[in-house]
């Protein structure tokens, strides 16, 4: 198969306006570095990983079964297991579109005729629903997941259109919007989804496509949410997200991914159609989440029990559910506020949680992940097999595979699409929002280009240094100054946020920002009861962890970190100094009075919280008591 001609390519968001323009993903190239090492490991074992265990599962030859009418008895895994079909598509397809890969593409082919036999006369698709045996279509909007699944085909879709593919995928889609369109339009079912994606996929692959309708099914979709169209269930309909209209909501709450989902289709919503109102309650609520709902990692859901939001200031680490789908949820509603508003803030936000949220699912090698990642574990735990499926609510190992598997295609897909986050341009500027080594063009209409090679061995080191390479046109360049930094400039000023280039953009021009990545001290919200008289550590954009493969010196629950001695860097982690405080192992825990016990001086090496348990089943802590 050849590879698509074309100027440029798509993002996985592309509004029609807002203050930032996406590039397009095949105009940044991660070459070297972080990211580079981790999108390496995802395409060569992620990727092929999730292909594998969907295809051992059954949830690939499900298409199959549906295809020929075979009865539910013979139907594996959950019911909305076609999703994570759909998402490993997107992955592969952002990962070829990125630079075109020929197995990839055959792959993605295959997949696509499988499921287009699948694809009933009307466009309805789904292979838990409406074949002989199985329960009809629509009925059960609570947990049946069919709009969901929708939602991430449409996805697919765009990824593939993005790369220049109006393939069989495409195809598939289309006619499955045009069915939701027809189903659920103004004049058929008023209904919603149980879980929120259809609306952000509609409104992508709406603008991908330019069909109006598509989008406008998507505001309905929203609009209709809050009025109490699902049922009641245990956890309240704010699990929903289905308790409140969208507009009147003031936090996320409820189901942490679904509200992320949902957040990101309001958004697209918002600025289709020109609803600044709907915009800027959305943004209120997702700016209040990160206030008062989100963790140091970026992570989101402090509750286990229907793996949602707690209340306000609710953050106890040991019990941090923050789910993997959460955090990237969080990402897409991050990139859209930037996009709409040019506020570098959610351009930190989402380098926080790619950097330690999301990072810290994949193993090192690839092939195992977190569902779950809480701040903290107490003890050890045991470390699954390599065939063995495991309950998504374990924590402390990572897994090869979940018997609510949506984590791993997800990060997949995240890493594989990620150079389309790292620049935009606003007008006649590019500005730069994540540091990773590589290279940049953007072009205007016209033919005005712009190339950037960008060097850095970020976020080890703080020195940022582009060259411009070449320039037609007026261009200038803005970068990111993260909110947690100080920095010093070489050809370039501060101007709140940004580090800006002043004049025009010449070949040979080279501007540099040194960015002070010595460990610092962050101490939380006093409100924040959990970790009220602890401090954690972070180093750049990376929160660091105390794990207990790093201590020699008891139990990491004995350490008290002594805060009048500053911490000292270590690659890209830090040393500590503190106290090993061991109580007494018997006897009533509750005093009368202030324990006076110091213990011992001990140091104590910190780690990157992405990689705890990479060296086997381990205690973690990234809230460090006091001494």
């Amino acid at each position: 198969m050849k590879a698509p001609i074309r100027e440029s390519s798509g993002s996985p968001v592309r509004p029609s306006n807002g203050v930032l323009q996406p590039l397009g993903i095949s105009d940044v190239t991660i070459i070297g570095g972080y990211w580079a090492q981790r999108r390496n490991v995802n395409r060569l074992r992620s990727i092929p990983h999730c292909l594998e265990w969907e295809t051992s599962v059954g949830s690939i030859d499900n298409f199959a079964k549906a295809a020929a009418g075979v009865d539910a008895g013979g139907r594996a895994g959950r019911e909305f297991s076609d999703s994570d079909v759909y998402k490993l598509i997107e992955a592969m397809a952002w990962q070829s579109a990125c630079a075109f890969d020929s197995l990839l593409e055959g792959q993605i082919s295959k997949l696509a005729s499988q499921i287009a036999a699948a694809q009933q006369p009307d466009g309805y698709l789904n292979t838990h629903f409406g074949q002989p045996g199985q329960p009809g279509r629509y009925t059960d909007f609570e947990w049946g997941h069919e709009l969901y699944c929708y939602g991430h085909l449409f996805q697919a879709a765009v990824a593939r259109l993005a790369a220049g593919q109006d393939d069989t995928l495409v195809g598939v889609a289309r006619r499955a919007a045009d069915h939701v369109c027809d189903e659920f339009g103004d004049d058929g079912r008023v209904a919603i989804c149980g879980h929120p994606e259809v609306e952000a996929g509609l409104a992508e692959l709406g603008r991908a496509l330019g069909r109006a309708d598509y989008i406008e099914q998507a505001r309905l979709f929203i609009a209709r949410r809050g009025n109490g169209l699902l049922a009641p269930i245990e956890w309240g309909q704010e699990y929903f997200q289905d308790d409140q209209p969208v507009r009147d909501a003031t936090v996320f709450r409820g189901h942490a991914v679904r509200a992320g989902y949902l957040a990101s289709g309001a958004i697209d919503v918002a600025i289709e159609t020109g609803d600044s109102q709907l915009l800027a309650a959305v943004r209120a609520q997702y700016d209040r989440t990160l206030a008062r709902r989100t963790y140091i990692t970026g992570g989101m859901g402090s509750r286990h029990t229907g793996e949602s939001f707690g209340d306000d200031f609710e953050l106890p680490p040991d019990r941090a559910y923050c789910e993997t789908c959460a955090a990237i949820g969080s990402v897409m509603v991050a990139w859209r506020l930037l996009l709409a508003t040019g506020d570098e803030s959610y351009a930190d936000v989402i380098e926080r949680t790619l950097y330690n949220a999301i990072a810290a699912s994949p193993s090192e090698s690839g092939d195992a992940f977190f569902y779950a990642n809480p701040l903290q574990v107490r003890t050890p735990t045991r470390e699954p097999g390599p065939r063995e499926v495991c309950l998504r609510a374990e924590s402390g190992s990572r897994a090869a595979w979940f018997t609510v598997p949506c984590c791993p295609p997800n990060v997949a897909r995240m890493l594989a699409s990620l150079p389309a986050y790292v620049a935009t341009t606003e007008g006649n500027r590019l500005r730069l929002h994540q540091f990773t080594p590589g290279e940049i063009v953007a072009r205007r209409p016209g033919g005005d280009e712009l190339r950037l090679s960008v060097a850095t061995e970020y976020p080890n080191d703080g020195r940022v240094t582009v060259t411009v390479v070449t320039a037609t046109g007026d261009w200038s360049l803005a970068l990111r100054v993260p909110g947690w930094a100080s920095v010093k400039l070489t050809g370039l000023r501060r101007d709140g946020r940004l580090a800006v280039a002043d004049g025009r953009c010449k070949p040979g021009d080279v501007f540099v920002m040194d960015i002070d990545m010595e460990p610092r001290l962050t101490y939380p919200d006093p409100r924040i009861d959990a970790v009220r008289g602890c401090v954690a550590v972070e180093r750049g954009p990376l929160v660091l962890c105390l794990e207990s493969a790093n201590s020699s010196d008891g139990p990491i629950g004995d350490f008290r970190l002594d805060s009048t001695v500053t911490p000292t860097a270590l690659g890209d982690g830090a040393f500590v100094a503190g106290r090993s405080v061991s109580p007494p192992d018997e006897g009533w825990p509750y005093l009368g009075g202030v324990p006076k016990s110091e213990g011992k001086a001990v140091a104590a090496q910190l780690i990157p919280y992405h990689r705890w348990g990479n060296r086997g089943p381990s205690a973690m802590r990234v809230w460090l008591p006091l001494a």
